[in-house]
């Protein structure tokens, strides 16, 4: 037997990344999975419910992805490219960031699902500050810059690139727009001219 409220969750993902949270109905979702509407409502009383699981499902996988990347890596700017990394599979099947599609409907969205979202992008500005924070002390990052104005520009960055290449350049797009984006971090070396 299948788990049902998995299937909910898999498929209402894709819909919100690909047409927004506004952009999919409970009877689009029954279609996508194969079961009656009122069926939805046994698992996720209402929208904002079923919106609520989603970014709680979609945090999870970005926090054991985010210690899998300080796990894996130790250098400042590889850690970076790490973490545009998680983006490429969003260029790759054709579907923005989940809480930034949900951000650009911020002003029609319940006020619990605002917080989930801030609380999701505000997480990974401070992991971003403690990673550039990190690599500017041991040199694997260049020395001068400003961790928390950085952070910001890596996730505005990372996510303008995932919406822009879904419709121009694809993979590769986001490709030179990482590495535009950590040539900018590496550290300048004697007698090597800056790219940044």
């Amino acid at each position: 037997m299948r788990d049902t409220r998995a299937s909910l969750l898999s498929e209402a993902e894709i819909l919100v990344r690909g047409r927004g949270y506004s952009g999919f109905s409970y009877a689009d979702l029954a279609e996508a999975v194969g079961i009656r509407k009122a069926s939805i409502h046994h698992h996720f009383r209402t929208k904002e419910d079923l919106a609520a699981a989603l970014i709680e499902a979609y945090d999870a996988r970005y926090d054991a992805a985010l210690a899998d990347i300080l796990t894996e890596t130790s250098d400042g700017v590889a850690r970076i490219e790490a973490y545009g990394r998680l983006y490429l599979g969003g260029v790759e099947q054709g579907l923005g960031c989940l809480c930034a599609a949900l951000a650009v409907e911020l002003e029609t969205l319940p006020d619990g699902l605002r917080r989930r979202i801030g609380a999701f992008f505000d997480k990974h500005i401070a992991w971003l500050v403690a990673v550039l924070a990190e690599g500017v002390a041991d040199g694997s990052i260049r020395a001068g810059i400003d961790p928390p104005s950085h952070a910001r520009m890596v996730v505005a960055t990372l996510e303008g690139a995932l919406l822009l290449e879904r419709f121009l350049a694809g993979p590769e797009g986001f490709g030179q727009a990482l590495g535009a984006l950590s040539a900018g971090l590496r550290p300048v070396r004697p007698g090597v001219e800056s790219t940044a």
